[in-house]
C-alpha cells in the first residue's frame, strides 16, 4: 500500500470540491448551451488537470503507483463514456432545454462522486478484511461483461425505472422547468418540475455505474487513493465532455463490446490475484503495465472499427448496452423477453 498521509488526501479533496465548485456555480448563476468551443476548452482543461496530477503523483510516489493511476484514469474514462449514452438518453426522454442541460449533468456528477466514494471506503474496507473480496469482484465483473455484450444493442428504458415511476405517482410535478428550479409553488400546492424527476433518474443510474466501475478500477489497483483520484478526475470531466462527443456517440457502435471485454479481462486479473494470494504463489499474475496496454489497445481499435463501420453503414447506431433484456429495444433479445428499469450497464 502506498503511503498517502492525511494532508495529501486533504489537498485533493479540496482540489476536487473546487473544481465542483467552479462547475455548480456555472451551472446556476449563468444557465446557457453549452457550444463546440466552450465544451472543448473545459474537456482539454480537465484532462490537463488529471494529466499533471498524475505527473506529480508519478515523481512523489514512483512508477508502479503513477501506471496504475493512469490506468485505473483510462479504465474510468472509457466506462464513463457509457454513462454519456445514458445521459444523453434521459436527456433525450425528459426534454431537457439545453440550457438547464448542464446544471443536469453537474448535479449528476456530484452524485456520482458520493455514491463512488462510499463504494471505494466500503471496497477498501472489505478488501482489507476478506481477501476473497477480489474473487467476488472479479467474478461480479466477468458476470457485468456478459450480461453487456449478450445486450450490446439495447437501451435503457427510463420511464420503467422504479425510482422515477414512483416518484411520479407519489409526487406532483408541473407540466414545464419553470426556470430550471427543482420545485415551485402553483395555486398555493407546492410541487416539483420535471428537472427533479430527471435527477432522480440520473441518481438511480449513478448508483448502478457505481456498483460496476469500483471493482473495475480496484482490478488495477487496491490503493483507495489511487481509486478515488481516478474516478474523481475522469467524472469531473464527464460534463464537457457530454458537450464535446453527444453528437458522435451514435458512431461508437461497438463501444459496449469493447467495455465487455475489459471488464471481462480486468476479472479474469482480479481472480488470478486472489488465486495468487489465497492459493498458491505460482499463480501468475497480469502485471498492471500489461492491463494498461490492453485497455489502451482495445479503446483503440473499438473507435477505429466503429468509425470504419459507420462509415459504410450511415444507419448503424450505437446502444450503451444493458445487464438485462429490455423488450424490443434489445434487437438480441429473445422472442417474447420482457425487462424493465434501467438495466443500463454502469461505469
Amino acid at each position: 500500500m502506498t503511503d498517502i498521509s492525511s494532508l495529501t488526501w486533504t489537498l485533493t479533496i479540496v482540489l476536487v470540491l473546487a473544481l465542483l465548485a467552479v462547475d455548480l456555480v456555472l451551472a446556476a448563476v449563468r444557465p446557457h448551451r453549452v457550444g463546440f468551443r466552450e465544451a472543448t476548452a473545459w474537456s482539454i482543461f480537465y484532462i490537463a488537470v488529471a494529466i499533471a496530477f498524475g505527473i506529480w503523483f508519478t515523481t512523489q510516489y514512483g512508477g508502479g503507483p503513477g501506471t496504475e493511476y493512469f490506468a485505473g484514469y483510462i479504465v474510468e474514462k472509457s466506462l464513463s463514456v457509457d454513462n454519456l449514452f445514458v445521459f444523453v438518453i434521459i436527456m433525450t426522454t425528459f426534454a431537457v432545454p439545453e440550457e438547464h442541460q448542464h446544471k443536469v449533468l453537474t448535479f449528476g456528477i456530484v452524485l456520482a462522486l458520493v455514491m463512488r466514494a462510499i463504494f471505494i471506503a466500503l471496497g477498501a474496507t472489505l478488501i482489507s478484511l476478506f481477501s476473497f473480496m477480489f474473487l467476488l469482484f472479479g467474478l461480479l465483473l466477468i458476470w457485468t461483461a456478459v450480461q453487456l455484450f449478450r445486450h450490446r444493442d439495447a437501451d435503457p428504458d427510463i420511464e420503467s425505472n422504479a425510482m422515477v415511476k414512483a416518484a411520479r405517482r407519489l409526487l406532483p410535478v408541473t407540466p414545464d422547468y419553470v426556470g430550471g428550479k427543482l420545485t415551485t409553488r402553483v395555486d398555493g400546492r407546492r410541487m416539483v418540475t420535471p428537472l427533479f424527476i430527471v435527477l432522480i433518474a440520473i441518481g438511480s443510474v449513478d448508483l448502478l455505474f457505481a456498483l460496476d466501475s469500483i471493482p473495475a478500477v480496484f482490478g488495477v489497483t487496491d490503493e483507495p487513493y489511487i481509486v478515488f483520484t481516478a474516478n474523481a478526475f475522469a467524472l469531473l470531466g464527464l460534463r464537457a465532455l457530454f458537450f464535446l462527443v453527444k453528437g458522435l456517440l451514435d458512431r461508437l457502435v461497438y463501444l459496449s463490446a469493447g467495455l465487455a471485454f475489459i471488464l471481462a479481462f480486468i476479472g479474469v486479473k482480479l481472480i488470478l490475484h486472489w488465486a495468487h494470494v489465497d492459493i498458491d504463489p505460482s499463480v501468475p499474475e497480469i502485471p498492471t503495465p500489461l492491463s494498461l496496454g490492453v485497455i489502451v489497445v482495445v479503446l483503440a481499435v473499438v473507435t477505429v472499427a466503429s468509425l470504419l463501420k459507420t462509415r459504410r453503414d450511415p444507419t448503424a447506431k450505437a446502444h450503451p448496452g444493458s445487464l438485462r433484456a429490455t423488450g424490443t429495444k434489445d434487437r438480441h433479445a429473445r422472442p417474447g423477453s420482457t425487462g424493465e428499469g434501467i438495466g443500463a450497464h454502469g461505469s
